[in-house]
C-alpha cells in the first residue's frame, strides 16, 4: 500500500488523472475514460473548455486575489448576472456549496432573531445533503454522516421529503420556525425527484406563515436539470438560494442569493469570506455562466437527459432488479432493488466514471452539459452492458 500524508477521509479508487478534454479524462497511464460524474456535478462544461481556460489564464496573468475589503469588478458583474437570472436582489460569494448553505442558515437565524424569535428553527428534509460543516451536517438528513460528530447543531426540524402535509403539521405546532430549506432534487440521497407542484406548495406554506423559502441548488443549479436553476421549472422564486459546484467548472466558488427583506439581513461584519468571489474565481464563473447561456447548455441537458433516461429504461427493461430510472436533465438516478456497489469499480475498470449512492442501490449519472447525442448513446451502451454483466455474474 502506498504511504500517503493525506487523511483517509475518502475511500479512493486506485487511479489518478492528469488531463481531460471535453467529456473525456485521461489517467497517468494514458487510458481514456468517459466522465459521467464530472467531479460530482462540477465540470459541466467538460474538461479544458477553451472559454474557461482563457478566463483563468488571462486573470492569473493580471490579478488572482484581493480582499473583499475592496471592490472586485468581475464579482460585481457575475453577481449582477446571477441575480438577474434568479430574480434575486443581492448575492454573497464564498468558496463551496457547504459555505453557501452555511450562509443560508445564518441568514435564516438572524432573520428570526431580528423578529424576536429567540430560538429560530429551520425545516429540513429526510435524505437531504447540505454539506459537512457542523451546521450543514446537522441540517443533512443522513444519520450515517452525523455519527461521531455529536452534539449536532440544534434548530432543525426534520420532515419527509416531498410531503407537504408534514410541513403543514409543523406549522400548526411550532412557532419557532422561520424557514424551509430544501433541494429541488435530492442528489446525494439518491436523485429523488419530488412530485410536480412540491416547490410551489412549499412556497405557499412559507408565504402563509411568514417563513423564508430557501433552496439548495448547489448541485441542481447552473444548467444541470434542464434550466439554469431547477426552481425555474415550477415558475416560483425562493427567498434565498445557494449554488456552487458547476458555477466555476472546477474553480472553487459558491454563492448565496437573496431577495426582498431577506436580502437586507446580512450587513457589514455579520458574515464574510477571505477568498469568496475573488478575481480568479469570478472570472472563471463569468466564463461558465456566459457559455451556458450562449451555447444553450441547459436546453441540451434537458434533451440529452431525457434521451439517456428513456434509453436506459429500454436497455435494462429485461432486468427484474430494475426499479426505476428517474431524474431531471443530466441529473439521473438508476434505481435497483438490491445493492450494486461493485459496479463503481467495474465501471472504472472499463473506463467509465459513475457514482453509486442511495444506500448502494442507485447509479448516479452527472455527465457534462456539453455531451452530444453520440456521446450520450455511447454512455448508455457502455453502462447498460456493464449493469447486465454485473447481474449475470451475481446469478452464477
Amino acid at each position: 500500500m502506498t504511504m500517503t500524508p493525506v487523511m483517509p477521509t475518502y475511500a479512493r479508487f486506485p487511479v489518478a488523472f492528469e488531463r481531460g478534454e471535453g467529456i473525456w479524462i485521461y489517467d497517468t497511464e494514458g487510458r481514456r475514460y468517459l466522465d459521467a460524474l464530472t467531479g460530482i456535478a462540477v465540470t459541466g462544461l467538460g474538461h479544458s473548455h477553451p472559454a474557461v481556460t482563457k478566463a483563468i489564464c488571462d486573470q492569473a496573468g493580471t490579478l488572482i486575489h484581493t480582499s473583499n475589503l475592496y471592490e472586485i469588478p468581475h464579482q460585481q458583474e457575475l453577481g449582477h448576472k446571477l441575480c438577474t437570472e434568479a430574480g434575486m436582489d443581492a448575492i454573497y460569494f464564498c468558496n463551496s456549496g457547504a459555505e453557501s448553505n452555511e450562509a443560508q442558515i445564518k441568514l435564516a437565524r438572524k432573520w428570526g432573531n431580528d423578529r424576536g424569535i429567540s430560538n429560530p428553527s429551520i425545516i429540513v428534509m429526510e435524505q437531504s445533503f447540505h454539506g459537512r460543516t457542523l451546521a450543514t451536517l446537522s441540517a443533512t438528513g443522513n444519520r450515517a454522516i452525523h455519527a461521531g460528530f455529536e452534539p449536532l447543531v440544534s434548530g432543525f426540524v426534520r420532515v419527509p421529503f416531498d410531503d407537504l402535509e408534514a410541513v403543514r403539521k409543523v406549522a400548526e405546532h411550532n412557532s419557532s420556525v422561520v424557514a424551509v430549506m430544501v433541494e429541488p432534487v435530492q442528489g446525494e440521497g439518491g436523485v429523488h425527484v419530488p412530485q410536480k407542484g412540491y416547490l410551489r406548495g412549499l412556497r405557499e406554506i412559507c408565504d402563509a406563515n411568514g417563513w423564508l423559502l430557501m433552496l439548495d441548488e448547489v448541485q441542481t443549479g447552473n444548467g444541470r436539470t434542464g434550466s439554469y436553476f431547477a426552481f425555474q421549472q415550477e415558475e416560483i422564486v425562493p427567498d434565498v438560494l445557494s449554488t456552487a459546484k458547476g458555477l466555476g467548472n472546477g474553480v472553487p466558488i459558491g454563492a448565496c442569493l437573496a431577495r426582498g427583506e431577506a436580502a437586507k439581513v446580512l450587513g457589514p461584519g455579520t458574515h464574510g469570506s477571505t477568498y469568496g468571489g475573488n478575481p480568479l474565481a469570478s472570472a472563471a464563473a463569468l466564463a461558465v455562466f456566459d457559455t451556458i447561456k450562449a451555447e444553450k447548455l441547459a436546453e441540451n441537458a434537458a434533451v440529452q437527459g431525457e434521451f439517456i433516461r428513456n434509453a436506459m429504461r429500454e436497455k435494462l427493461a429485461h432486468l427484474p432488479q430494475l426499479v426505476e430510472v428517474r431524474g431531471k436533465g443530466l441529473m439521473i438516478g438508476i434505481v435497483f432493488n438490491e445493492t450494486i456497489t461493485e459496479l463503481g469499480k467495474l465501471a472504472l475498470d472499463n473506463q467509465l466514471l459513475i457514482n453509486i449512492n442511495g444506500g448502494g442501490k442507485v447509479i448516479r449519472l452527472l455527465p457534462p452539459l456539453i455531451i452530444s447525442a453520440e456521446e450520450a448513446q455511447e454512455l448508455v451502451d457502455r453502462l447498460s452492458d456493464l449493469v447486465t454483466q454485473l447481474f449475470a455474474s451475481k446469478q452464477n
